[in-house]
């Protein structure tokens, strides 16, 4: 009996430290808040959303936030769904300023600076140039690049792909060469102070992004949708890849909750269940990284 138990043990022992879940906290740099779409399936599941009403997907969001002990998480959407999320969830949301697929425009830059002024908004982004055909580093940009380099405002910004078919639905006129990482050279040159980070990770733009994030060390990049939405080995060999790269330290977590509040827990799983991180570096994706790109951990 004892030597059974001696060798229980020692297998026990034996187990890497890395398939252990993660239990500390999380931040999700990358949320969606807006009207809800009841019955829409989950392109990752194909079940309905459960959440039938835009209080259900509120209500739920911030469930799935207390569930996984996500203490922030950045918010974008319409200007009164942002509010109420505020209100709901206190001090663990942040509002960002937004540009969709064309159902949101972003704001004029005067309005923003008094939002950032007075601490309404914290973040601009997510912004979706790429729906419109637009490129982030045209001239069209940059009143907004000089305000956030002037406030210092981390900017997010869509890079990568959109669901199939999008150009012949909600945007004619996106273009997948726009969602190259690439495009946003000229831009982080002309605003070497400005806190940029790459949406979806630059996905499938893998060598692109490594050079981005290589050559501009203020750029960071979320791993949002990708981590529930395609292949799970595919996003696990694309993590692997950034982590091999020695940019692990720049990596933050995202869900891009939109009208399926589930898919958070979806995409906390899609990072937990990566074989090849240490707990050291689920603790650096999950919280680490994002606390100090936004300024947490000297709070």
């Amino acid at each position: 009996m004892r030597l059974a138990c001696l060798t229980f043990l020692l297998l026990l022992a034996a187990i890497p430290a890395y398939s252990q879940p993660y239990s500390g906290p999380i931040i999700d740099v990358h949320l969606h808040v807006g009207a809800a779409a009841p019955g829409a399936p989950n392109p990752a599941t194909g079940q309905p959303t459960t959440a039938d009403t835009d209080a259900d997907r509120e209500r739920l969001t911030l469930e799935r936030m207390r569930q996984h002990d996500i203490v922030l998480g950045l918010v974008s959407g319409p200007a009164a769904a942002m509010a109420s999320m505020r209100k709901a969830g206190g001090e663990a949301i942040r509002a960002g300023a937004f540009l969709d697929d064309g159902h949101t425009p972003l704001p004029p830059a005067e309005m923003l600076r008094e939002a950032f002024a007075s601490g309404e908004l914290k973040v601009m982004g997510e912004i979706g140039a790429q729906y419109h055909g637009l490129d982030p580093s045209d001239e069209w940009f940059e009143p907004y690049l000089a305000l956030a380099e002037e406030f210092d405002i981390p900017v997010n910004i869509h890079t990568g792909l959109a669901p199939p078919g999008t150009p012949y639905g909600c945007c004619p006129d996106f273009s997948v060469a726009l969602g190259n990482p690439l495009t946003l050279e000229p831009m982080l040159k002309r605003h070497p102070k400005l806190r940029v980070w790459l949406a979806h990770a630059g996905w499938p733009y893998l060598q692109e992004t490594k050079a981005i994030l290589y050559m501009y060390p203020q750029v960071y990049a979320d791993v949002s949708v990708i981590d529930w939405i395609i292949p799970r080995q595919e996003f696990h060999d694309y993590l692997q890849a950034l982590m091999t790269a020695g940019l692990g330290d720049r990596l933050m977590f995202g869900s891009d909750q939109m009208v399926w509040p589930e898919a958070i827990s979806l995409a906390v799983e899609g990072v937990d269940s990566a074989p090849f991180l240490t707990p050291e570096q689920k603790r650096a994706i999950f919280h680490d990284n994002a606390a100090r790109f936004l300024g947490l951990a000297e709070d």
